[in-house]
């Protein structure tokens, strides 16, 4: 090989490598030197803020109701697990005496812990979001490829889109006490009250961004269908779902956050376990760690969202044709 081309080559893995490495950096040390500047600027604005119940809660004070919070799940499952042994263990004393003995089987009372209530809140929050999206995304389909549904849904979706969840929440907490009425109900009230709070604020951005995505598909695949004269579900299966996946994503991506907000909200004010009413019980509370624990129930709500919508964010790039598509 002549040694100049070799040289060349040489400089250009080397310069290959240098930009690399430079866009490696930049990834990594950028996101590490804006938390940086965040937990500085925390520390130090924090100091400077004196409430009632003392001063503000910086870093390392909401890092310790951390741990605190995370010793009491810890002790909690110890608590139970202890509980449930020592009713083994003595059900088994009274089968050995008297095998015809009567066992009783007791529940254990479980205090439920900040973890128990993220658990919570994650079950409320998708059963609401899963709903809003059946009843969303078939709407939205059908919107896109009607123009007279169009008109004719269009004025009440603008209408309710807006309205906010404080708005709906007492409507819905008294429609749910009329309509849900039963000796031996499956779900408490709060919770069915959450869920459809959640639904019904949720479900437009889904609906609009699937009605968009429909109305968008190019002339040339309907020509397609139309030559091929699909039937209508064959047409929405083979045409419009797939052209239709990356806003209908969209859609659901903004609805999975309106969704996550709004039930902290709703259990707030409806008392539905979970971290809403985690957040308010310790607002109640006012003792000295209150504001700590706030702090790390906030710093959660925000990390679970985010976790969420990269989630939503993976499923697109699993079920879309078109990888560019995807948004970061």
């Amino acid at each position: 090989m002549n040694p100049a081309i070799a040289i060349r080559q040489k400089w250009q893995h080397t310069d290959l490598g240098k930009t690399q490495w430079l866009a490696i950096s930049r990834a990594v040390a950028l996101p590490i030197l804006g938390l940086l500047l965040f937990m500085g600027l925390w520390h130090i604005g924090a100091q400077q803020v004196d409430t009632s119940l003392g001063t503000f809660p910086g870093p390392v004070e909401v890092k310790q109701q951390w741990h605190n919070l995370l010793s009491e799940h810890q002790a909690e499952n110890q608590r139970e697990a202890a509980f449930y042994e020592r009713q083994q263990e003595r059900n088994e004393k009274k089968l050995a005496a008297n095998p015809d003995a009567d066992i009783k089987w007791r529940d254990f009372n479980r205090r439920p812990t900040f973890f128990d209530q993220i658990i919570t809140s994650l079950i409320t929050v998708m059963t609401g979001f899963l709903l809003a999206t059946v009843i969303a995304i078939p709407l939205g389909i059908c919107i896109g490829l009607s123009n007279n549904m169009y008109r004719a849904l269009n004025p009440i979706i603008q209408i309710f889109k807006p309205v906010s969840p404080l708005a709906w929440l007492p409507l819905v907490t008294m429609v749910v006490s009329a309509v849900y009425v039963t000796d031996d109900p499956m779900f408490a009230k709060s919770f069915i009250t959450s869920v459809v709070t959640v639904t019904l604020c949720c479900l437009w951005p889904t609906m609009v961004n699937t009605a968009v995505g429909v109305a968008s598909i190019g002339q040339d695949l309907k020509n397609v269908s139309r030559v091929l004269r699909l039937g209508w579900l064959t047409h929405v299966k083979t045409i419009v779902l797939p052209a239709s996946i990356p806003m209908m994503f969209t859609g659901l991506r903004l609805s999975l956050g309106i969704a996550w907000m709004v039930l902290i909200a709703a259990e707030m004010l409806a008392q539905n376990p979970g971290l809403g009413k985690f957040v308010w019980d310790e607002f109640q509370n006012g003792s000295s760690d209150s504001l700590g624990r706030i702090c790390v129930a906030v710093l959660m709500i925000g990390f679970i969202g985010f976790l969420l919508d990269r989630a939503l964010l993976l499923l697109q790039s699993r079920v879309n044709w078109d990888k560019n598509a995807v948004m970061r």
